[in-house]
């Protein structure tokens, strides 16, 4: 069975765009998974510790028949393989963060991985590209996206370029 999830894509370092790009490709390469599409990339102010580069963001969209345990698994795997080094600093710069926004309708909370993604809802950098990919979205709790985004505004978010379509 088939599961509709979303991907949250971010880098701050080693050619940012290059690195969600080649992130997309990987996330088309992956066994059992169908990438659907993938919203335009943003720009926007680290997290945490200023003193790191700008992020890049988009949301990729998939269709998965991968347990979610098994999809975090491969999505590290391409985590690591662009170079990325897992350090105790939270909100550090990186290569490549990819994170599981939402799995078809499931919650899922375990000492892995949390769905949805933990502070999603107050991200500008995922709501606006999530609104790209599905602007009538409704979050498993029932809360629309449209709402979500009336009480997160855009900031000093930035549209950058489209992602290549896939094919």
């Amino acid at each position: 069975m088939s599961n509709r999830c979303y991907i949250g894509l971010g880098s701050n370092q080693s050619a940012p765009a290059t690195q969600l790009y080649r992130a997309c490709d990987a996330l088309a390469a992956l066994p059992q998974t169908e990438l659907l599409s993938c919203s335009r990339l943003y720009r926007s102010a680290p997290m945490g510790p200023q003193d790191q580069p700008d992020y890049v963001n988009a949301v990729a969209l998939i269709d998965t028949a991968l347990e979610p345990l098994i999809l975090l698994d491969a999505l590290q795997r391409i985590e690591q393989q662009q170079g990325r080094t897992r350090k105790a600093e939270r909100w550090g710069p990186r290569t490549l963060d990819l994170d599981i926004l939402l799995y078809g309708h499931q919650q899922i909370s375990c000492d892995r991985l949390q769905v949805p993604h933990y502070h999603m809802c107050a991200r500008a950098f995922v709501l606006y590209p999530l609104a790209e990919l599905d602007p009538k979205l409704t979050m498993p709790n029932g809360t629309t996206l449209q709402q979500l985004l009336k009480e997160c505004p855009a900031g000093s978010l930035e549209a950058l370029a489209d992602l290549p379509a896939q094919g």
